[in-house]
């Protein structure tokens, strides 16, 4: 006899504002604990660090969740010079110091350009992407480092907000980009471009797909309705999947085979 699964039947999706200081994993438990949902999947992990835009699939919703992981993104994120972590961002351990202070507004802008276009990273070991099954981020705790190849990504956008000059000058910027590109990438290359080094100190993604900060829901809300029991608003908040995943599907049509379209949005 099947064991029957705990939880409530649960279809949609949450765009939630993942907070910072929890993996994306961690997240989504909390949620999918908030909905007491049987089945839920995120759809593409963020750093720690990161906040923003994070898209949880609940049920039905879970079988397009491939289409998610394959979108493009865009992030708003500041990188501090002259100072390098082991990680490439503000949750690993400071390995160099250099004063930032001669950098200028002109500098960063040109050495920007770089990035710009169809471009090849070299992805962090502490990344989550896998070798021999085991992430490369949990490898670079051990004090492992393994080889990479160069991987293929594409920076459709990459604007410079702001400039903000000082022994550890910072660089405020927003990146539109395709799949599996590394913001932190992006930070080590224009600290070794500008000669000071360089790291992720924010990270907000403010985009996934088609969706975007106007439709995201915090923890602290959904969590708030789950103390009261309150299924019925939880249930609300979600995008329903015949109608926003129609939204998704369209903004996919001219990314896959017309014939595969066809047929997801059967």
């Amino acid at each position: 006899m099947a064991r029957k699964k705990r939880g409530r039947v649960v279809d949609g999706l949450i765009i939630l504002d993942k907070p910072p200081g929890m993996t994306s994993n961690g997240a989504l438990q909390r949620v999918k604990r908030a909905f007491f949902a049987q089945k839920a999947g995120h759809t593409g992990a963020l750093d720690p660090l990161a906040t923003g835009v994070l898209p949880l699939c609940f049920g039905e919703a879970t079988k397009y969740s491939q289409y998610l992981l394959d979108s493009d993104k865009a992030y708003r994120s500041v990188f501090t010079l002259g100072v390098t972590t082991d990680s490439s961002d503000a949750d690993g351990q400071v390995i160099s110091e250099k004063d930032a202070s001669q950098v200028t507004r002109a500098q960063v802008e040109q050495a920007l350009a770089a990035f710009r276009g169809d471009i090849q990273q070299l992805p962090s070991m502490f990344s989550a992407l896998k070798h021999n099954g085991q992430p490369l981020y949990k490898l670079a705790r051990e004090g492992i480092e393994v080889a990479r190849k160069l991987r293929n990504v594409t920076i459709s956008r990459l604007d410079l907000i702001d400039f903000r000059a000082g022994p550890q000058a910072e660089v405020e910027i927003e990146v539109h980009c395709s799949k599996g590109t590394y913001i932190r990438s992006i930070a080590e290359d224009l600290g070794f471009a500008l000669g000071c080094g360089a790291h992720v100190s924010v990270l907000r993604r403010i985009q996934a797909g088609p969706f975007g900060l106007d439709q995201m829901v915090s923890l602290e809300y959904l969590e708030s309705l789950a103390e009261k029991q309150d299924y019925q608003a939880l249930n609300e908040l979600l995008l329903p999947v015949d109608t926003r995943l129609s939204i998704c599907l369209k903004y996919f049509s001219m990314r896959i085979p017309a014939f595969i379209y066809a047929k997801v949005s059967q």
